[in-house]
């Protein structure tokens, strides 16, 4: 029984093995590099990366830290749906440890500039009850890539500064 276990065991591939925490995951699949707690990679990300409040498929979406969430929290944008709905890929968020792909999350801000979100919340099936403040989008390419204009002026896309993509 006990080689059986061991042998179960050992099947199991790393990455379903691993308790992940959100940042270590959201710099793993969105090659953003950018180290410590999610709290830090807003201001962390100026200069080394644009930021916005357009969300792009393989962005980072960075949560602003809360009193229930005192570190923030990051999720990489698998796939926009729409202006205001995205699917996100995080680590950490409805079970401890856990990854979860493709996840609904919307734009409740008042302005639709991604400033506030809810995020699907496993345990209940559905978008939790909770509405996150959110800082805006890094995006996975340096300042001054083709894909995300910058304004030379600012250093960088800041929020409620209109993105334009070729």
């Amino acid at each position: 029984m006990v080689l059986v276990v061991m042998c179960t065991i050992g099947t199991i591939s790393p990455a379903a093995a691993q308790f992940w925490q959100c940042a270590p995951y959201a710099r793993e699949i969105s090659g953003i590099e950018i180290y410590g707690n999610a709290e830090s990679w807003w201001d962390q990300a100026a200069g080394r990366y644009d930021r916005g409040s357009r969300p792009v498929e393989g962005a980072v979406l960075s949560f602003a830290p809360t009193k229930r969430m005192r570190l923030g929290h990051v999720a990489m944008v698998s796939r926009v749906i729409s202006d205001r709905e995205v699917l996100l890929t995080h680590a950490n968020w409805s079970r401890r440890g856990g990854i979860e792909r493709d996840v609904r999350a919307i734009d409740v801000s008042a302005a639709g500039d991604w400033s506030e979100v809810r995020v699907w919340y496993a345990p209940m099936g559905d978008l939790g009850i909770s509405a996150y403040p959110t800082n805006g989008f890094i995006y996975a390419r340096a300042p001054g890539a083709d894909v995300i204009p910058q304004d030379p002026a600012s250093g960088g896309a800041e929020r409620g500064q209109v993105l334009t993509f070729d």
